[in-house]
């Protein structure tokens, strides 16, 4: 990751401008980020993760999608590392072509990855960004869960959700976009929560400050994530994501047959063990890869 040039602060115009070769790209700011906390929040990225860079920003009050974005900038030659963030979305896109609620106060971002990975291991990338995010957020004291295979949870409720999407050469998938959406103190749905109101009922002070706090964290998260898509940590990442998940031990119908939840599989599939249960497991197991079937939030 790289910034080209440390954030360009300007009072009198309120602007945020992102140095590209040969071009400098002004971006009005969302009167909900202030300055000042974003450029120390991109800081403290750095200095917790040494011997890396700040990534380049670019930040837009408004946006289609940030993950449409983040694709036409890679076409336009941005390097993998690049982030792309809005104040709010006006068509956030969510798994299976659903619609993403995205107002202002939330925390909606992309960023582009080169990556080398097997088509046969494409749930992975999801699956280990909300892992990242979820470890990153509870060493902040926010004890968040995972929703197979995309969703954080957070009191039962759900804090935001990862939408992937990637690029395939032959067998491998080479580049990916990887869309965060995450509620800070932005209107929720009766099955979300926000940070906000998280911390306003938390006996403790809150761990974060900030929504740029938020984002710098998530970015550290999605790091966390990819460095544990590699042969010798992905299993420690499926293990440390089957101890999040909130569904572990839910029954669960699949067609005419009834069985429970027992984890996902190393390929990022749910895993379900079919009924009847003996004292040493159940007698048949089944994997639901994902899309295939709705496990709820309850």
């Amino acid at each position: 990751m790289r910034l080209q040039t440390p954030l360009i602060l300007t009072d009198s115009s309120l602007c945020l401008c992102v140095f590209v070769p040969l071009c400098f790209i002004p971006i009005p700011l969302n009167n909900l980020l202030n300055l000042s906390r974003l450029e120390s929040a991109l800081q403290t990225l750095m200095e917790t993760r040494r011997g890396t860079s700040l990534p380049t920003i670019y930040y837009f009050d408004s946006l289609i999608s940030t993950n449409q974005t983040a694709w036409e900038l890679l076409e336009q030659g941005e390097p993998s590392g690049t982030v792309v963030i809005a104040g709010e979305q006006t068509a956030g896109r969510g798994q299976w072509g659903r619609q993403w609620q995205s107002s202002q106060g939330g925390l909606f971002l992309s960023k582009i990855v080169d990556i080398n990975l097997r088509v046969t291991q494409q749930a992975h990338l999801s699956i280990s960004s909300a892992w990242g995010i979820a470890t990153i957020l509870r060493d902040r004291s926010c004890p968040v869960q995972l929703k197979w295979p995309n969703d954080l949870i957070l009191n039962q409720r759900k804090l935001g959700g990862i939408l992937t999407e990637t690029k395939i050469s032959g067998q491998l998938i080479t580049q990916a976009v990887i869309g965060v959406g995450l509620n800070w103190e932005n209107p929720v749905p009766e099955i979300g929560i926000n940070l906000q109101t998280f911390f306003a009922h938390s006996p403790t002070p809150p761990t974060i400050q900030s929504l740029e706090f938020l984002a710098a964290l998530v970015l550290q998260g999605l790091d966390l994530g990819i460095q544990h898509l590699s042969d010798t940590k992905v299993k420690k990442m499926l293990t440390g994501y089957n101890q999040l998940l909130t569904c572990m031990g839910k029954p669960i119908q699949i067609g005419d047959q009834m069985g429970e939840i027992i984890g996902i599989s190393e390929q990022g599939n749910l895993r379900v063990g079919l009924y009847p249960k003996t004292e040493i497991g159940f007698s048949q197991e089944i994997d639901q890869q994902p899309g295939t079937i709705n496990i709820g939030y309850s």
